[in-house]
C-alpha cells in the first residue's frame, strides 16, 4: 500500500466501541437490511452486498435507512421479531470479518418525500389519502414539523406532525435500537439532523414555525433529536453508541433553491455559527459520533455531490466543526482517499465516508491497499441507477416505481443490488462473437463475453475506443468520466480483446461470426431550419471546435445545459432556447444534477429561454419565437408572434440524437446501446448485460 494512505488504515473508537480502520460505507436509501419500500424483512441483497463489503476491508458499514414504519403498510419495525431473528444470526458472521456495523434508522422524510408523481393527487385530496392510506400512508409519510411545501409535487403542502407522533416516533427509536443491540449490532445512527429531512426540518428555522415546545427557541427546535437519543440511552444504555447523521451548513437560500460553492448568500438553515453550537449541544445530549456533510433537499447537490461539484467539496466545513466537539466526525461528499488521509493525520476529520463507490465497486478497499488503483472501476456521479429521482416542472419525481423500489443499484455495475438477475455462469458452447463498435457498450459487452469464455474481436471505425463517450468526457468537470474510459481500455488489455481499430464494417458479410453484437450507436438529430448550416454539432464543440464569445444553444436537454456550463466556465456567454417549459425533462436524471445546473445559471445569469423555438440562424445573431403567455385564448398556443433576436457569434445544436443501428437484428445480430434506443449511461451497460449473459 502506497504510504500516503496509511492514516486511513489506523484503528478509531466510537464511543467503546472499536473501528478497524477510518473508511466508512455512509448510508445509502434502497440499502437497508429491513428492505426499502416493501414490507419489514431481513433484506438479503442488501445483506450479500454488506458481507461482500466486509470482507473486502471496509471498517464500518452504515446500512441505508431502516424507516421505523413500513412505508407500505405502516407496521412499526420493531414489530419485526423475525427480522431481528435473522440479523441475529447474520451479525455473528458478519463479526468474523472484523468490520463494525451501525444501523441507521430513520423518523421519516416530511416535505422531502420524493412522492411519484401518480400519487401527487392523494397528497392533495384528503378523500384519496384516506382511501389508500391503509396501504400507503403519503400524508403521514410526508407530514413535517410545520404546514409546508413539498420538495417535490408543486403546489402542495404538507401538513404538520403532531405531538402524539413525535412522541411515538421517540418510542419507535428506542425499541427499535434495543432490538438492534440484541442482535449484536455495534450501534446505531439516527437519521436525521441532516439534508433537510423531517428531523432536520425541525431544527431549522425555515422549515419550523411550531408554536409549542418543538418550535421556536434553539432548545426547541432541538428537542426532537435530543429527546431521541436520551431515549436510546435509557433503553439501551449510555455505552451503547448512536451516530447522527449530520449537515454541517444547510446551504440553503429559501425553499427549493440552494446556494453553490463560493457563493454569497444568505442562509436561511442552518448556518456556520448556529452549527457550532448545536454539534456540541448534540454531543452533550448523548451523540458518539457526527457522520457529516451539508446541504438540504433545497440544496441536494452537497449531500449527494454530481460531477459539477467540487471533490472533497464538504471537508472544509466539515473540519471546522470538528474543532467544536470531543466525538468523532467521519466526512462524506466525493471524498478522495489521499485528501482524506491527510486530514485524518492533521486530525481535522476522523474518518472518510464513501457511498455510491462502493456501488461501482465493491472492492475498491482492497485494491487501494494492494495498490491496484488503476483497476478501481470509478464512480462518475451520474445518479442514474443509485437515485434516479428526477424533477421538473409538473411533475413531482418522475422516479419509475421500480427504481424507487431498488434505489442503490448502480448504473455502470448492473451486478450491484441486482437479486441475481445478472449473476453470469461460463458459456456452455464458446462463440466467436463480433463486436461492431468500440464504444462504451461495445466495450462492456466484451468484458462480459470474454470472461464467460467467447472469442470476442471488437470492430472500430476510428483508432479510438469510447465512442460517443470521449466527446461527454470532454469537459473539465468530466474527470471521472476520463478515467473510466482508462478503465474500460486497461480491462481491454488485460483481457486480451482483439481490437481491429480503423476497421469500418458496412454489411456484416464482411465478417464471419457466430454471433454479431451492434454497438454503433446513434446519430445527431437535424432541424428544418433557416441558416442550419450555420450551426455546429454538440459533438463538433465537445471535439474541440472554436466558438465566440456569445454562444447560443438550441436545446436544454442534460447535455445542451453542461455544454452552457462549461462554456461559462470557459469565459463564454452562453444562451439556451429551449421548446418544453423546463430544462432538462428527463425521468432517468437525478434532482441532485439538474438543480446544481439550474441554480447555477440563475445564481449567474446565464439566459434561459423557455417554450422558445429557434426559427432563424443569421450570420451573427438567431431569430427566436417565444410562447406568448399573454394571450387571451386557451387554445391559441402559437409561439411564432414573440420574436427576439439574439447575438450568436457561435450556435450549438443538441437536440438530441436517433439510434443508428447497422442493420435490423434477427437470431444471431443483437443491437445495444445508442443503436437500440437512445439512453444514457445506465441504459447502454445494463443492455449489454442483457445480451452478454444470454449468449
Amino acid at each position: 500500500m502506497d504510504k500516503q494512505f496509511e492514516p486511513l488504515f489506523t484503528p478509531w473508537k466510537i464511543g467503546n466501541v472499536e473501528i478497524k480502520n477510518r473508511i466508512v460505507l455512509c448510508p445509502m436509501g434502497g440499502t437497508s437490511l429491513f428492505g426499502w419500500m416493501e414490507k419489514h424483512h431481513f433484506d438479503k441483497d442488501s445483506a450479500d452486498f454488506f458481507m461482500d463489503l466486509a470482507k473486502n476491508n471496509v471498517g464500518l458499514i452504515i446500512p441505508g435507512i431502516a424507516p421505523l414504519k413500513n412505508l407500505m403498510g405502516g407496521a412499526w419495525l420493531y414489530k419485526s421479531k423475525k427480522a431481528f431473528k435473522q440479523l441475529k444470526e447474520y451479525m455473528v458472521e458478519f463479526h468474523k470479518t472484523g468490520a463494525k456495523m451501525f444501523i441507521q434508522l430513520t423518523a421519516g422524510f416530511g416535505r422531502s418525500f420524493s412522492i411519484p408523481n401518480n400519487m401527487v393527487p392523494m397528497l392533495k385530496s384528503k378523500a384519496l389519502a384516506s382511501l389508500i392510506k391503509p396501504i400507503f400512508d403519503i400524508q403521514y409519510l410526508c407530514a413535517s414539523p410545520s404546514k409546508l411545501p413539498s420538495r417535490w409535487a408543486e403546489g402542495v403542502l404538507c401538513r404538520a406532525i403532531t405531538k402524539k407522533e413525535i412522541k411515538n416516533i421517540i418510542d419507535g427509536f428506542a425499541k427499535t435500537a434495543k432490538l438492534c443491540k440484541d442482535a449484536g449490532v455495534d450501534g446505531v445512527e439516527i437519521h436525521a439532523v441532516h439534508e433537510g429531512y423531517l428531523i432536520d426540518q425541525f431544527t431549522t428555522s425555515y422549515t419550523n414555525q411550531r408554536e409549542d415546545e418543538y418550535g421556536g427557541s434553539f432548545e426547541n427546535r432541538f428537542r426532537f433529536p435530543v429527546e431521541i437519543v436520551k431515549a436510546i440511552k435509557a433503553e439501551c444504555g449510555q455505552d451503547y453508541p448512536v451516530s447522527l447523521r449530520y449537515s454541517v451548513v444547510s446551504k440553503t437560500k429559501g425553499f427549493c433553491e440552494g446556494a453553490l460553492p463560493g457563493e454569497k448568500y444568505t442562509e436561511v438553515g442552518r448556518n456556520m455559527e448556529e452549527s457550532e453550537k448545536a454539534a456540541k449541544y448534540l454531543e452533550e445530549a448523548g451523540y458518539d459520533m457526527l457522520d457529516a456533510d451539508n446541504g438540504t433537499y433545497d440544496a441536494w447537490y452537497w449531500a449527494h455531490p454530481p460531477m459539477y461539484m467540487p471533490k472533497n467539496c464538504n471537508l472544509e466545513d466539515v473540519a471546522h466543526i470538528r474543532k467544536f466537539i470531543n466525538i468523532p466526525v467521519v466526512c462524506a461528499g466525493r471524498m478522495e482517499p489521499d485528501v482524506a488521509a491527510k486530514a485524518i493525520a492533521k486530525g481535522e476529520i476522523d474518518a472518510m465516508g464513501v457511498a455510491r463507490q462502493f456501488l461501482t465497486d465493491t472492492h475498491w478497499v482492497t485494491k487501494l491497499i494492494e495498490d491496484r488503483l488503476e483497476d478501481i472501476k470509478p464512480c462518475i456521479c451520474c445518479h442514474n441507477a443509485c437515485l434516479a429521482m428526477s424533477h421538473y416542472k409538473g411533475v413531482a419525481n418522475a422516479c419509475s416505481m421500480s427504481d424507487s423500489i431498488h434505489m442503490s443499484r448502480c448504473a455502470l455495475n448492473p451486478q450491484t443490488m441486482d437479486g441475481g438477475k445478472y449473476d453470469y455462469t461460463p458459456a456452455k458452447k464458446p462463440k466467436n462473437i463480433a463486436i461492431i463498435g468500440g464504444g462504451i457498450g461495445g466495450m462492456e459487452c466484451a468484458i462480459v463475453l470474454k470472461n464467460r469464455g467467447h472469442k470476442v474481436t471488437i470492430y472500430e471505425k476510428t483508432d479510438k475506443l469510447g465512442g460517443i463517450f470521449n466527446a461527454a468526457a470532454a469537459p473539465s468537470f468530466k474527470e471521472k468520466d476520463r478515467a473510466l474510459l482508462k478503465w474500460y481500455e486497461r480491462q481491454m488489455r488485460l483481457l486480451n480483446i482483439d481490437i481491429k481499430f480503423n476497421n469500418e464494417i458496412t454489411d456484416l458479410s464482411e465478417i464471419k461470426a457466430d454471433e454479431y453484437i451492434i454497438a454503433t450507436g446513434a446519430k445527431p438529430r437535424t432541424l428544418k431550419l433557416k441558416g442550419y448550416e450555420r450551426a455546429i454539432e454538440a459533438t463538433d464543440y465537445l471535439y474541440g471546435a472554436e466558438v465566440g464569445e456569445n454562444v447560443v444553444i438550441i436545446g436544454g436537454g442534460l447535455a445542451g445545459c453542461e455544454i452552457a456550463y462549461d462554456l461559462y466556465l470557459k469565459g463564454k456567454k452562453p444562451t439556451i432556447i429551449e421548446a418544453q417549459n423546463d430544462l432538462m425533462i428527463s425521468n432517468g436524471l437525478c434532482l441532485a444534477n439538474s438543480s446544481f445546473l439550474r441554480d447555477f445559471f440563475k445564481t449567474n445569469n446565464v439566459p434561459v429561454y423557455l417554450e422558445s423555438y429557434c426559427e432563424e440562424i443569421k450570420e451573427g445573431s438567431v431569430i427566436i419565437a417565444t410562447k406568448d403567455k399573454d394571450k387571451k385564448s386557451k387554445t391559441d398556443t402559437t409561439s411564432n408572434d414573440n420574436k427576439k433576436e439574439i447575438k450568436a457569434d457561435s450556435v450549438i445544436l443538441s437536440i438530441g440524437y436517433n439510434p443508428a443501428p447497422l442493420t435490423k437484428k434477427s437470431a444471431h445480430v443483437h443491437i445495444v446501446g445508442d443503436a437500440l434506443s437512445v439512453g444514457n449511461l445506465r441504459t447502454v451497460i445494463w443492455r449489454a448485460w442483457d445480451i452478454s449473459t444470454s449468449l
